[in-house]
C-alpha cells in the first residue's frame, strides 16, 4: 500500500475509493479494484443466479483467474447447479471455488434438511454465512453484484463500502437499472438462468424461493410470507444489511 495511505483506516478508504470512482463504469471499477493497493486482495462471489452472468462475464475479459467463491447450500434449484457449470465453462473461469457447509455442522444442526421451515435465519446461517466467512478469511474485499434497484434496503448502496473492521465490500453494478442489466446480457448474447423465463427474478434456495407476480418487487419471492428479506451474507454488526 502506497504510503500516503498506509496510514487510512477501512472507512477512510472507503469513503476516498467512492470519492476517486464515482464516475467511472462497472468495467473500469471491476478492473482497478483487481490492482488497487488501496484494497488489496480480492475474491467474488457469485450465486450464479438470475443476473450473475453479467459480472461474471466483466471478469472473465479482465482476468479469467481470479478467484470466484460459489455457495451451495445443497437445496438450490438443480437449474442453477447446471448453470453454474455452463457458465463456468462458457466464459472460461478458471478459478471457481465451491463452498459447502462442514457435514459434521449440518448433521448436528440440521440433519434432516428442515431447519429452513423453523428457523430460515439459522438454515442460512449454517449453509452461507458461516462457509462464506470462513471462506473470505484471507481476503481484503469481495465483489458482491448487489443493485440499488433491487430491493428497498438498496438504495444507498455505493460502489465500496466496509465489511465489518477488517474487509471491504465492492459493488461495481451498484448504479445500474434493470434495463443496464439486460441490456448487457442481450448484447453479450449471454446465457440467462432457466428459472428466469418461469418469473423467477431473484433465486435461491428451491424450498425458499417461488416465482414473482407482476408489480411485485423482484425479491419478494424469496421467503415469501416471512420476515425476512436477506440471507445474512451482507447483514452488517447490527443486523441490518449494509448499505453504505
Amino acid at each position: 500500500m502506497p504510503f500516503e495511505t498506509a496510514s487510512l483506516s477501512l472507512p477512510e478508504r472507503v469513503k476516498m475509493l467512492n470519492h476517486i470512482y464515482h464516475h467511472q463504469a462497472a468495467v473500469p471499477v471491476l478492473r482497478n479494484a483487481l490492482q488497487e493497493p488501496m484494497i488489496g486482495r480480492v475474491v467474488l462471489v457469485s450465486s450464479f443466479g438470475a443476473e450473475s452472468v453479467v459480472l461474471l462475464h466483466m471478469l472473465s475479459t479482465i482476468d479469467k483467474a481470479t478467484p470466484v467463491l460459489f455457495i451451495d447450500t445443497q437445496m438450490l434449484f438443480p437449474q442453477t447447479l447446471e448453470y453454474q457449470q455452463s457458465v463456468s465453462e462458457k466464459l472460461g473461469l478458471t478459478n471457481v471455488k465451491t463452498l459447502r457447509a462442514a457435514k459434521g455442522a449440518v448433521a448436528a444442526t440440521d440433519p434432516y434438511g428442515r431447519l429452513h421451515m423453523a428457523n430460515p435465519d439459522a438454515c442460512c446461517a449454517l449453509r452461507k454465512t458461516e462457509p462464506l466467512e470462513q471462506a473470505l478469511a484471507p481476503f481484503d474485499a469481495w465483489i458482491t453484484g448487489r443493485k440499488r434497484f433491487q430491493a428497498g434496503t438498496r438504495t444507498e448502496l455505493e460502489l465500496f463500502e466496509t465489511d465489518g473492521d477488517a474487509r471491504m465490500k465492492i459493488n461495481p453494478l451498484a448504479r445500474w437499472r434493470k434495463e443496464d442489466v439486460r441490456d448487457y446480457i442481450e448484447n453479450n448474447n449471454l446465457p440467462r438462468h432457466p428459472l428466469v423465463a418461469k418469473g423467477f427474478p431473484s433465486i435461491g434456495c428451491a424450498p425458499c424461493t417461488s416465482a414473482v407476480k407482476p408489480g411485485e418487487d423482484e425479491r419478494s419471492g424469496r421467503w415469501r410470507g416471512a420476515d425476512k428479506v436477506e440471507c445474512g451474507i451482507h447483514f452488517g454488526a447490527n443486523g441490518a444489511e449494509q448499505a453504505a
